[in-house]
């Protein structure tokens, strides 16, 4: 196993987990700052009001990129079984 290897397989590993959470920390960014400027606005800053909507919007998010994310963990876990024997030698 040559340093590259390692440093190639840690890359794809952070990419991966990057492109993953995107798409959950995109909706829950968008909800926090729709809900932020609504609070500007009606000059009602409650604390609280500010989690419920985000939990949801998230949830929905995972609800709705589940297939896609499990798709995408099942073909790098495939690829890295996939390399145990290349990497063994």
């Amino acid at each position: 196993m040559t340093p590259e290897f390692v440093v190639s397989m840690a890359s794809e590993a952070i990419k991966l987990t990057l492109l993953l959470s995107a798409p959950l920390l995109g909706v829950g960014l968008i909800v926090g700052l729709v809900i932020a400027i609504l609070q500007a606005t009606t000059q009602v800053q409650e604390m609280t009001l500010t989690f419920v909507p985000k939990i949801v919007a998230v949830l929905l998010a995972l609800l709705a990129a589940a297939p896609w994310m499990l798709a995408k963990m099942t073909s790098y876990t495939s690829h890295i079984i996939a390399t145990i024997p290349h990497v063994i030698r």
